[in-house]
């Protein structure tokens, strides 16, 4: 007889939502190297080609000589670096925030965040398409989570308003990581009505890339800074590095500091990864044609699937989502694609919504619009194929 976990195993196979890794032996790029064999990437978060910049990782390789590999401790010890020190006040002055801390992860990030400020019987409104981190982060805290239907302000509004709670947190996604759809962060800061209430964003997918200069959601929506009292990002989408950030008020940062566990009792970033990071700052601010680049890769490639039979998301970001909803299908297609040197991931639940299997496409600055045909065609290809009579 199975056991209990190699029977869920064998279940998850057969359900087609069996996953597994894939080393690949060449850097991050629009083209990877997996089993020998060179794919062309669209499953990237790395949006403006930074990963591998020459420039980006010479800043990573000075550190290193400067500061070597690791931090040796939390940042409460002796793992805070000058560089480290440097980023956060470049961060803040960039996106207009008065104070930054840096993290690990973006899901360190969001589980400090969360439990730092939540209460046991505090309110934590969340969006029901949010992050699993976000998700996860509410009910490590141990508040009362509320998810109110996607981008819905009104269920939101029906929720929060009924609630008693002596504090309320209201927490979004800025750009949804498997739809590509932006919150409604306006509306969302008009459900505040306490002094007490605060909203948190995590912009994880639109710092860099969205906005006139990069500044993500707030600044492509317009919308001031005093409105979101908590900005998280990372560096491992348009940064091309790893880690991550949050931004606030001084008295916000400060009392993060001394409240976040995944802070206080974590090894801090090696200061090699706050250098590259830095470097990548610099060029989202400095070259402006990348995001160019990105956008109008976007606008070419929705053009082009606009007059199929694809179930195309509406996103003007750089995430591009095709529904498929079966599993098994969905993989199939993802294998397809593969065949044709085409990296394109089935994505299944539980990441997303049962009966929602999709492939999710992400775009480069770096993608040619050659090579975005070349995507084009064999999607048009695989949809002629699968809707033509047997």
């Amino acid at each position: 007889m199975l056991s209990s976990i190699s029977q869920q195993l064998t279940e998850l196979k057969q359900q087609g939502a069996y996953r597994q890794r894939r080393p690949l032996s060449s850097p991050q790029g629009i083209e990877v190297v997996i089993d020998g064999k060179t794919f062309l990437s669209f499953c990237s978060n790395d949006y403006l080609g930074l990963a591998n910049d020459s420039r980006v990782c010479q800043a990573a390789k000075e550190a290193i000589t400067n500061y070597g590999v690791g931090s040796g401790a939390s940042q409460l010890i002796s793992g805070y670096s000058s560089l480290h020190a440097s980023l956060e006040e470049q961060l803040s002055e960039f996106l207009g925030y008065q104070r930054c801390v840096l993290f690990s992860s973006g899901y360190l990030a969001n589980l400090g965040v969360i439990s730092a400020f939540s209460s046991r019987h505090g309110l934590i409104l969340e969006d029901r398409l949010n992050h699993a981190s976000l998700i996860d982060a509410a009910k490590y805290a141990g508040g009362d989570l509320k998810r109110y239907r996607h981008r819905d302000i009104n269920h939101a509004k029906d929720i929060i308003y009924s609630s008693q709670a002596e504090s309320r947190l209201i927490v979004s996604d800025g750009i949804f990581s498997m739809e590509g759809s932006i919150a409604p962060i306006e509306q969302l800061y008009q459900l505040k009505s306490r002094k007490t209430d605060k909203l948190i964003i995590d912009d994880a997918h639109g710092i860099g890339v969205l906005g006139k200069h990069g500044r993500g959601s707030l600044e492509h929506k317009n919308i001031a800074t005093s409105k979101v009292d908590i900005l998280i990002g990372t560096f491992g989408k348009s940064f091309g590095s790893s880690g991550a950030f949050v931004l606030g008020g001084n008295d916000t940062i400060d009392y993060l500091i001394q409240k976040a566990r995944t802070l206080i009792y974590t090894t801090a970033p090696p200061a090699a990864l706050a250098a590259a990071a830095k470097q990548s700052l610099n060029i989202v601010i400095n070259e402006p044609e990348r995001r160019q680049r990105l956008h109008t890769n976007i606008q070419y490639f929705r053009k082009a699937l606009s007059e199929t039979k694809l179930e195309l998301l509406d996103s003007i970001t750089a995430i591009q989502t095709i529904i498929i909803g079966e599993n098994k299908q969905t993989l199939q297609l993802s294998k397809q694609l593969e065949k044709r040197g085409l990296l394109v991931l089935a994505i299944r639940p539980p990441t997303v919504p049962k009966n929602t299997a999709r492939l999710r496409i992400t775009l480069s600055s770096e993608h040619s619009q050659q090579q975005i045909d070349q995507l084009v065609y064999a999607l048009l290809e695989l949809e002629n194929s699968t809707t033509s009579p047997s």
